[in-house]
């Protein structure tokens, strides 16, 4: 998909966020819901990301996965606003999704933090 593509589908918010990098203010995010499989899908290209048994509620604003779904994102290193964490991708479209800290509350140690407006 082209960007010219992905301004056509997404509104200026999502665009933003998927292809820009931006973030959604906390506890501003719509609610999701994961699709008819199960799996909460990218709003951008509709790749399925994480599975509706990975979602907990973490506190933080926004909604929170403990595991993405084997290949479906990818990990790159972000150093912007002065801090070192890893930003996670859509593997399929390359769309921005949030963060994943290695302070998740469940047995795997992480927490995928990501953006409501990510999800279709």
């Amino acid at each position: 998909m082209q960007d010219d593509d992905f301004k056509k589908k997404l509104s200026k918010e999502e665009y933003h966020i998927l292809r820009e990098g931006g973030t959604e203010a906390p506890f501003s995010g719509k609610a999701i819901e994961p699709g008819e499989d199960g799996n909460f899908h990218c709003k951008a290209c509709g790749a399925s990301l994480f599975s509706k048994t990975a979602k907990f509620e973490s506190g933080t604003g926004w909604p929170s996965f403990d595991q993405a779904i084997p290949g479906a994102v990818i990990e790159k290193s972000d150093t912007s606003h002065g801090m070192i964490r890893a930003e996670i991708l859509c593997a399929t479209c390359g769309s921005h999704l949030g963060h994943v800290f290695e302070d998740g509350p469940t047995k795997t140690g992480k927490r995928y933090c990501t953006n409501s407006v990510c999800f279709e």
